[in-house]
């Protein structure tokens, strides 16, 4: 089966076209990465090149040795992945060390998102602790880098704020969410600061430029991303209005916890 006729290349195109939609990915701003399961590597290993040269990742990621990933280009524009699929994204394959990757199909011209490293980090943080885990979507995020500039920096006050916004957001991101200080993105460094938050939490800010968020599939992955924003929306629009005058309590989270059989961390509770 050719690549493009997939089911998850159709998913994938309209996923970034609903993000795009949302105002969360300007230019060339955001990037998706998705890793696919065996089943459809074997419905698309005929349609692959496996000639390409091996280019180094920089470290070595060995539970990801062999996985197949497809992920969007350095300096593409999201919105075109619809219309211009090959161009604009691709399937990268990584080698048996987990040190190496290659493109396979796609990426024409193109090589993947610079913030590469933090996807594989991430990925394989992931799916170390839970195998189902296949999607991290990095999204620019209009309200969250909003609060960045007038919130303190610190995964209690992001968690606790957003999840007073609207009653969902405890069942929806019950562990948290994670706060990275400002770093200057792509590298290897700010990739190992987010990994290491995304053993706690599927949701990480990076201050003053987005959000990541990780998910088992591109919906529930979309879905969360945009959970998330709409609570800071929400946030920034009671800030405006002059503040809250009455909210969600500890007491209030605990009960919704337990009618909803989810677990909140105590630390968020105090």
């Amino acid at each position: 089966m050719k690549v493009e006729d997939t089911s998850f290349i159709k998913e994938f195109q309209k996923i970034t076209n609903d993000a795009w939609l949302k105002g969360w990915h300007e230019r060339n701003g955001g990037n998706i990465s998705y890793r696919l399961t065996k089943g459809e590597v074997e419905l698309v290993k005929q349609d692959i090149d496996e000639q390409s040269d091996w280019i180094e990742i920089g470290e070595t990621l060995s539970n990801l040795s062999n996985e197949i990933f497809l992920i969007t280009g350095s300096g593409k524009f999201i919105r075109n992945i619809s219309i211009h699929l090959k161009e604009n994204c691709g399937l990268i394959q990584i080698d048996s060390t987990g040190q190496q990757y290659r493109i396979i199909w796609g990426l024409i011209d193109a090589k993947p998102t610079s913030e590469l490293p933090t996807h594989l980090r991430s990925h394989s943080v992931k799916k170390e602790l839970d195998n189902e885990y296949r999607v991290i979507m990095h999204s620019h995020t209009t309200n969250i880098i909003a609060l960045t500039f007038v919130l303190p920096l610190e995964d209690k006050v992001f968690t606790r704020e957003l999840w007073e916004m609207a009653t969902e957001c405890p069942v929806v991101f019950p562990d948290g969410i994670g706060v990275v200080d400002w770093m200057v993105p792509g590298g290897h460094a700010i990739g190992k600061e987010t990994s290491k938050l995304m053993r706690e939490y599927d949701v990480v800010i990076w201050a003053h430029h987005g959000t990541f968020a990780a998910g088992k599939d591109l919906d529930l992955t979309f879905g969360l991303m945009d959970t998330v924003e709409k609570s800071a929306e929400i946030l920034v629009k009671v800030l405006s209005m002059g503040g809250k005058r009455q909210t969600i309590t500890s007491n209030n989270f605990k009960e919704l916890a337990k009618d909803f059989n989810v677990e909140l961390p105590d630390k968020f509770l105090d």
